[in-house]
């Protein structure tokens, strides 16, 4: 089972290769109000798992069209810590993923990857996203027949940075196998290929991202 984005128990967030677990400590936008003036717990975390990446961390317009200055500031030290510490990122974008990506481009040599969680649309930042060696994952939404757009999005998506999640917090490790094959299965279908193919693909390309 390979599920690039999922939670348990809230946060962190975990991504899961074929049975391991890794684990993605940061501070959520929606969370940043509370942000401290330092980010000595989350340096902390990362320097007591080595496995570990950064996430979800970005910006969010789904609770104010406005983007707060702790928010920004938040990003920010946590992009910088990353960087530092050469960790994978896990991203948050919420109708402003273009502020997003535009705030990762000066890290792409520091950071070794990117996961742009949530992703819709936008397939005009396709190439700025693969030039900082960035992964798009696929989630339950591709299961719903009338999200369309969704699915176009999906089917013209280079194999190579595809990646699949649930984004649900879990606790039945059956239930989430389930529903990871039922995305694998619909989204072999959309792009013409095997379902056995597919997710052998999706599961190289999480190793790639996770590192």
């Amino acid at each position: 089972m390979t599920d690039a984005h999922f939670h348990r128990g809230g946060y962190p967030a975990f991504l899961a290769i074929e049975g391991e677990e890794r684990r993605f400590y940061g501070i959520h936008p929606w969370q940043t109000e509370s942000f401290p003036p330092d980010i000595s717990a989350l340096r902390a975390a990362l320097e007591s798992d080595l496995a570990a990446g950064v996430g979800e961390i970005g910006l969010d317009r789904l609770r104010s069209r406005e983007i707060s200055p702790a928010q920004r500031d938040a990003f920010m030290r946590q992009l910088e810590l990353a960087a530092e510490m050469r960790r994978p990122v896990v991203l948050h974008g919420a109708k402003c993923w273009g502020e997003v990506v535009k705030a990762c481009v000066p890290f792409k040599d520091r950071i070794p990857s990117f996961l742009f969680h949530g992703f819709s649309r936008s397939l005009g930042l396709l190439p700025e996203i693969f030039a900082m060696n960035g992964f798009i994952s696929i989630g339950p939404a591709l299961l719903n027949d009338h999200a369309v757009n969704y699915r176009d999005m999906a089917a013209k998506l280079p194999i190579d940075r595809l990646l699949v999640e649930t984004d649900a917090s879990w606790d039945d490790s059956d239930a989430q196998g389930s529903q990871i094959a039922a995305i694998i299965e619909r989204f072999a279908v959309l792009r013409g290929t095997s379902a056995a193919d597919l997710s052998a693909a999706i599961s190289a390309n999480l190793v790639r991202f996770a590192g």
